[in-house]
């Protein structure tokens, strides 16, 4: 008996370690097969149900008494809002209750960072920093891991030529180049060295698709454009985050061509999952599924979850349609199994890659969460970050940086003291923000020290008529050596449901500005916003514009650094900032048309405003420092050559001035004759160089006939022979010119 019970006892040892090798041996494709062909229909469907944490909500707030039951259930497969360790425990065991105990997983919108705040992603793109932009991420990431947090809503890579859309302010702006290389960037920093790292968290790209291009700029509205200029300037920024391996994409809001995102086949079966081999899922956007009722696209709920399942919408966030409707759905046939089961396993892949099935609780980590609160290197990074994210437009006679002698400086206007406005829309509120956040007001006192003086009047309000506050700032102007005015637009007047017709400075702010500037005292301007604003008088009149954007937990300092002289800014524009809003929108890779104008005397019978500049304001790739910078004329290895072959530009800058800097050398390129039109301007490469004073640094860029090609009418990518110009300069509006021609 002992040796029949030694024997069991070996083969069984055996047969369990053979099991675990297998196990061990598994791809993941085989692990998310074996638990599919053990789930119910009904547990499937669960896995495409998200829902919103009961404490807070970025959409309209759904309560659900059976919120708990239904994860205890097995019926929701993800949740967002979930904040913190604590409750992401409580919640994820409650999942681990259910019959096949497959763990949640848990989403957020961390934007612009998640305990440090980081600039808005349109002052982040104003950097033109990619690895900048990608550390910042990284940053994002590891603070929102190391509270649980396994999945991002970002990044947001709308193409966007509307500065009205209040959403303006969480893309890369206009330009699809641009936009593309800050894709990758960000979202190879969310997921770092990859999924199942526990500082790693999914990226987002979103909105899929065109939702920039809404009409008039208003928020949710439709977008109606050819397909040619859907495939040229609003895709390429999301095959930028596919290819970079983006764990998810969020479909838009918009309706395309007639066809809501969300119910769109095109955009998700045949480009998405088709002919770009995505291999992540897609989740809708907040109630986006159930919305197409309201587009007039689905008759009820029941409708809009089976155009939203076929179309290739893989997770329904918090509309409730799937999980009320894909069972009865498929039982009558109306969507496949196949397709269920694709999108379950697109979902249950990730939560393997994630490492939730080995250890639910991965993320979980009370000491990483305390290590991460308040991790001095990462306010070192948002403080970098911001430096780099700020634009000076404009510098009169240098009168920044500021002279180190001033012994007395003004701040007068709203934002002088600001500290959460500082944070801007899609930031979290932290209880002892006002001890961690920087204010200009303490940026500044710490430069001056004990021997200067910092005077400060609010003057105004930021949106409202009410003038009581410009008698006390022009007093208090009127005792300084310099004043600084800082104006702009409150945290909640940009972002998700902020479009504004009129995006002039608000309330009396620019009043404000005219009355200090009756003072005869220097002034200097500071506008923090998250879009393009118009603000014509200062520009015309103000000797220094500093745009700032919103910049997050260091925002003071980093405001302070740049008007004292320790960063010499280097921010360029990535919008056009239009001189008003009738001229909405404009941005530098129009079409020419058949008559267009050339300069504001060339107007009557052109493509032009009879009472406006055919100019913007401030153009794309427009930034000044306090260096200036030299170009030579352009120098090509050739001027003509074949496909295969390659050629150089090569431009020499020179740092003239008296500080060193550095310089965002832009290259454009234009298509002088072609099967459709082309872009006056395209941008195709830049590079970000440091130059000290009196230095100079010869600039190569290459060219091969795959930078040249297009969508012709056909939708098919190529390029043609013809003549081309090639432009670089210090902006879209300030470049060198050559020529060359492709054989």
């Amino acid at each position: 008996m002992k040796f029949i019970y030694l024997v069991t006892l070996i083969v069984t040892c055996s047969f369990s370690s053979s099991q675990q090798l297998l196990a061990q041996k598994k791809t993941t494709d085989q692990k998310v097969d074996s638990v599919l062909k053990l789930m119910t229909l009904e547990e499937k469907v669960g896995q495409m149900n998200q829902y919103n944490g009961p404490w807070a909500a970025t959409g309209p707030l759904t309560n659900d008494d059976n919120l708990l039951s239904q994860i205890k259930e097995g019926k929701v497969g993800s949740m967002l809002n979930v904040t913190g360790v604590a409750r992401i425990k409580d919640l994820q065991q409650l999942a681990l209750q259910s019959r096949m105990k497959i763990p949640l997983l848990f989403g957020q919108d961390v934007i612009h960072g998640y305990r440090t705040i980081f600039p808005i992603p349109l002052g982040e793109a104003a950097s033109w920093d990619i690895p900048a932009i990608e550390q910042s991420a990284r940053i994002a990431a590891t603070e929102a891991a190391a509270v649980g947090v396994h999945w991002t809503f970002a990044p947001m890579v709308d193409i966007a030529r509307d500065p009205r859309w209040g959403r303006v302010m969480e893309g890369a702006g206009e330009d699809p180049y641009l936009g593309s290389l800050i894709a990758r960037a960000r979202v190879k920093g969310f997921q770092g060295k990859g999924f199942g790292n526990t500082d790693a968290v999914m990226a987002c790209a979103k909105h899929f698709a065109a939702y920039g291009a809404a009409v008039g700029g208003r928020d949710y509205n439709s977008v109606d454009m050819s397909l040619r200029q859907l495939h040229e300037v609003y895709l390429p920024p999301f095959k930028a985050a596919a290819d970079a391996g983006a764990a998810t994409f969020m479909n838009s809001f918009n309706d395309l061509n007639g066809i809501p995102a969300t119910g769109n086949k095109y955009l998700q079966r045949d480009i998405l999952k088709g002919e770009w081999k995505f291999k992540g899922f897609v989740v809708s956007d907040w109630g986006s599924v159930g919305e197409m009722i309201h587009h007039g696209f689905s008759k009820d709920n029941y409708e809009a979850a089976m155009q939203a399942a076929n179309a290739g919408s893989d997770m329904d966030m918090e509309s409730r349609s799937y999980i009320k409707h894909l069972v009865t759905l498929v039982k009558e046939g109306k969507v496949k199994m196949n397709v269920i089961d694709d999108a379950v396993r697109r979902i249950l892949k990730k939560k393997f890659e994630m490492g939730l099935f080995d250890d639910p609780f991965k993320y979980c980590s009370e000491e990483r969460e305390k290590a991460q609160w308040n991790n001095a290197e990462h306010i070192k990074g948002a403080r970098e970050m911001a430096k780099k994210s700020i634009v000076l437009l404009k510098n009169t006679d240098n009168l920044l940086p500021l002279n180190k002698q001033i012994k007395k400086i003004a701040l007068v206007g709203p934002f002088a003291k600001a500290k959460s406005d500082n944070n801007g829309f899609w930031s979290y509120d932290w209880p002892d923000d006002t001890v961690r956040m920087s204010s200009l007001w303490e940026g500044v006192q710490k430069k001056m020290g004990a021997d200067g003086k910092v005077l400060y009047a609010k003057g105004c309000n930021i949106n409202d008529t009410v003038k009581t506050g410009f008698a006390e700032a022009i007093a208090v102007a009127g005792e300084a050596d310099i004043v600084v005015i800082s104006v702009g637009e409150a945290r909640d007047m940009s972002g998700e449901a902020k479009s504004r017709s009129n995006i002039q400075l608000p309330g009396v702010q620019e009043e404000l500005i005219k009355a200090i500037m009756t003072t005869g005292k220097p002034v200097v301007v500071m506008i923090s916003a998250g879009r393009p604003l118009i603000f014509n008088w200062t520009a015309d009149h103000v000797p220094a514009i500093v745009y700032t954007w919103w910049l997050g937990t260091e925002a003071g300092n980093a405001m302070a650094d740049v008007l004292f002289g320790n960063y010499n800014p280097s921010g360029k524009l990535p919008m056009s900032f239009p001189r008003t809003e009738g001229q909405i929108p404009i941005y530098y890779n129009h079409y020419n048309t058949g008559r267009p104008a050339t300069s504001d005397s060339d107007r009557f019978y052109r493509s032009a405003y009879i009472d406006l500049s055919i100019h913007p304001q401030y153009p794309f790739g427009y930034g000044l420092g306090y260096s200036k910078f030299e170009y030579s004329e352009i120098r090509l290895s050739k001027t003509q050559f074949k496909p295969g072959e390659k050629i150089d530009a090569v431009i020499t800058v020179r740092n003239t001035g008296e500080y060193d800097g550095e310089e965002v050398v832009q290259l454009y390129i234009r298509d002088i004759t072609g099967s459709v039109v082309r872009p006056v301007k395209e941008l195709k490469g830049f590079q970000k160089i440091m130059l000290k004073k009196g230095e100079a640094k010869e600039i190569r860029f290459t060219i091969g006939a795959d930078d040249l090609r297009f969508y012709n009418d056909k939708l098919q990518y190529i390029y043609e022979p013809g003549n081309f110009k090639l432009f670089i300069g210090g902006s879209s509006a300030d470049v060198k010119e050559a020529a060359f021609k492709l054989l």
